[in-house]
């Protein structure tokens, strides 16, 4: 047999990383490292619970001002870099065909939803640190602030379920993601608003909210793993 009757095999080549893939991937872990920092901050100043005594929420805010403005500086960073993974997303179903762009729609409105509900908690922790200023115990002021403040977070729970279910469901249709994220998102999402619907038990320091944190927990553990394979993917 000679050399010529053996064909040499066409050269493959490799595919480039998808820049646009990139950016929302990129969005997404910053998202992720934004709240990982944003938590971090709370827990380290042993921050109170909304069960807590009046008295302590007093002498925090009174005490750890710095902290609260960080973590709520955090939170302005945190609403451009949701909304900006969110709408990456629905131009990245809708340019793989548009299977799951009815989700990743869904996603977008309701992360313009949860902004809103993040954007008053934040204003009104905020308003929980001017109004314990110069206080010497606490004042029925403080107080009706503190507890809007942990009904906002409560509210902000059933809108961050839905946005994480739609956001799961529109990648797993683009087959973005494994279907196990599906699973992991549908479960989260039920936690969340199950929590989220007892808003106004929160804001008077029910225990309910703690159903919703493995939920939240959960929505950032999913942006890491879903950042990481938009980081990583390759063009088409």
């Amino acid at each position: 047999m000679s050399a010529l009757s053996k064909a040499d095999p066409t050269p493959v080549a490799p595919t480039a990383p998808d820049t646009r893939l990139r950016v929302v991937g990129a969005a997404a872990l910053a998202l992720a490292a934004s709240l990982v920092l944003q938590n971090a901050v709370v827990v380290s100043t042993s921050a109170p619970d909304y069960a807590s005594p009046m008295a302590d929420v007093l002498a925090f805010h009174t005490d750890h001002r710095t902290a609260v403005a960080v973590a709520v500086g955090l939170e302005a960073l945190n609403l451009p870099l949701l909304l900006g993974f969110l709408a990456g997303l629905h131009g990245i179903v809708v340019r793989r065909g548009g299977a799951g762009s009815d989700w990743s729609r869904l996603a977008l409105a309701a992360g313009a939803a949860l902004s809103a509900a993040l954007g008053l908690y934040a204003i009104l922790w905020s308003g929980v640190v001017l109004a314990a200023d110069g206080l010497a115990e606490p004042s029925p002021l403080l107080e009706v602030v503190w507890r809007m403040h942990a009904a906002a977070f409560g509210l902000a729970l059933p809108a961050l379920g839905t946005t994480f279910v739609a956001a799961a469901l529109a990648a797993r249709a683009s087959g973005l993601v494994p279907a196990w994220h599906r699973v992991l998102a549908v479960a989260a999402g039920v936690l969340l608003v199950v929590a989220g619907s007892a808003s106004l038990a929160i804001g008077d320091g029910s225990s309910l909210l703690f159903v919703g944190m493995p939920g939240y927990a959960a929505w950032i553990v999913w942006l890491v793993l879903v950042g990481v394979r938009l980081v990583r993917a390759r063009r088409d």
